[in-house]
């Protein structure tokens, strides 16, 4: 399951980030890592972008950028 498709109010922890390269990069230094617990805010109307919580603030994620990030339900 990827972050892009937990429901607003559910809590995952993060199992992966897909790909390599610069955005790869960059979603880690915004805190996406291994292991982190990350909980699914809202999303806007469409889906895009979505509102995630992780480590202890709101992180706003393109769905495209979402999708890359793999995630096992439960904190």
């Amino acid at each position: 399951m990827t972050l892009d498709e937990l429901k607003p109010g559910q809590q995952a922890t993060i199992t992966r980030i897909e790909g390599d390269g610069p955005l790869v990069q960059r979603l880690m230094a915004l805190g996406l890592l291994e292991g982190s617990d990350v909980a699914m805010i809202r999303r806007a109307l469409g889906g895009d972008p979505v509102e995630v919580q992780v480590m202890g603030y709101a992180l706003s994620l393109r769905r495209e950028e979402a999708r890359r990030v793999e995630v096992r339900l439960g904190p």
